[in-house]
């Protein structure tokens, strides 16, 4: 006998969103007034705002401050229904979801499982580095970095707690930019506070970027203002240089240098997060599905993907649309009308993108952004930038409690120069090197 999730037949078309983040929210409220029945479906029952995880990671928030859980977002949304469940495979012939909770019926489902980290295959690189990709991975980075120190103030060997108080960040895009900005203000302004017997000039950040700039995708003006403002405040961009390896405390670039650290955060490379059942021919190599303009997966009538997960590829847009935020609330907004227009028998609209720019904040009072209003582009880097910057994120949290319990962590942060309660709570990252490694490092 099959096991079925308990949810209520309310007789109206069902559909069933997979995944909670940008564009899953938002084609959920877009299907408030639709008459159908929305289930979603996500292994954790609240959103992150993602943008901020860098923050808790460095204490600047805490966590509860940009989580929200779904049922209270749409408390008043009486088509909807929210099951936490992990989806292990779709069944596209009968239209069943295979769920850790059972099987979920669907007339029409959507895919926005995101996009997760890619490390092209190296299984000890993501077996040693920490991401930034979730809550539990932000605190883990916080975890350990305090961590670090503490194990610090009990050695005397130069090399451990060196590779202990040294940072890599792998990635120069907004996350890795404003982890090492956000990281070398808290070298400057706190962790000599808290850590009086640690001499923290010999505290190393690198951040590593592939490419020949930081910010791609960004203008040349932000770009260069990203880089300059990282490295008047210590933090030495090393560009043009990949990661071969890492085992939890030698990092191996294709120059042939290395760096000794106990602590490597990947933010470089990501790939689709797919679900399995749906044909591979549907998959591009990014591990994305290809979509047409109004958000199918190719091949299939009644199945669509947003955000991160959708490859949207056209003569005008090869790469597909970036995998950002504004792209994921778009689609899931007019997939919202669409799904409306397609059970009522009426034409769909295509999805056209409106890009309104992006901008990252390098610390304290600096910040680029490229915006784009009216048709029009304004280029603001500085204290400008880092204002629009805030006000952007602000209002953009879910939850008038976060914005607030945000608001007032960044305004004791900016007059006090302190930040949040640096605890260790939970999971930490413990890459122990072998003695033989350490000893052969010591000598050279």
């Amino acid at each position: 006998m099959e096991n079925y999730a308990r949810i209520a037949d309310t007789g109206k078309p069902r559909v069933v969103v997979v995944g909670g983040g940008f564009g899953g929210l938002e084609l959920v409220k877009a299907l408030r007034n639709e008459e159908v029945q929305v289930v979603l479906i996500d292994k954790n029952n609240y959103h992150t705002f993602q943008p901020l995880l860098y923050q808790v990671a460095t204490a600047g928030v805490e966590a509860v401050s940009i989580i929200h859980p779904f049922r209270k977002i749409f408390e008043e949304q009486e088509n909807f229904y929210f099951r936490m469940a992990e989806v292990e495979n779709v069944d596209c012939e009968r239209q069943l979801v295979e769920t850790s909770i059972g099987l979920i019926r669907y007339d029409y489902l959507v895919i926005a499982t995101g996009a997760t980290s890619n490390f092209f295959g190296n299984t000890l690189m993501e077996q040693k580095a920490i991401t930034m990709k979730s809550v539990t991975d932000a605190m883990e980075l916080r975890n350990t970095i305090l961590d670090n120190f503490e194990k610090a103030l009990q050695l005397d060997d130069e090399v451990q707690v060196n590779s202990l108080m040294d940072y890599v960040i792998v990635g120069g895009g907004p996350t890795g930019v404003e982890l090492a900005g956000a990281l070398s203000e808290l070298r400057r302004h706190v962790f000599p506070k808290d850590y009086r017997e640690l001499d923290f000039r010999e505290m190393d950040i690198y951040l590593i970027q592939s490419g020949g700039q930081l910010l791609k995708g960004m203008s040349e003006e932000a770009s260069k203002k990203s880089q300059e403002y990282l490295e008047r405040f210590g933090v030495k961009v090393w560009l043009n240089r990949r990661v071969q390896s890492y085992d939890g405390f030698t990092v191996t670039l294709d120059t042939g240098e290395t760096l000794f650290t106990r602590t490597l955060v990947w933010a470089a490379g990501v790939t689709g997060d797919p679900i399995k059942g749906l044909k591979k021919e549907s998959l591009l190599r990014d591990n994305r599905y290809q979509v047409d303009v109004f958000n199918r997966v190719a091949g299939y009538a009644n199945i669509f993907a947003i955000g991160d997960i959708a490859a949207m590829v056209t003569e005008e847009n090869p790469q597909g649309y970036p995998m950002l935020a504004q792209p994921a609330m778009q689609q899931g907004q007019q997939l919202g009308k669409n799904l409306g227009k397609l059970i009522a028998g009426q034409p769909l609209a295509p999805f056209e993108y409106t890009d309104r720019g992006t901008m990252a904040t390098v610390g304290r009072n600096h910040a680029v952004a490229d915006l784009k209003l009216l048709h029009k582009e304004y280029k603001t880097q500085g204290f400008r930038a880092w204002l629009i910057w805030m006000f952007i994120h602000l209002i953009s949290i879910v939850g008038f409690r976060n914005r607030l319990m945000v608001l007032l962590n960044w305004m004791w942060s900016y007059f006090t120069y302190d930040t949040g309660n640096r605890l260790i709570l939970g999971k930490k990252r413990e890459n122990i090197p072998v003695e033989e490694t350490m000893d052969h490092k010591a000598v050279e």
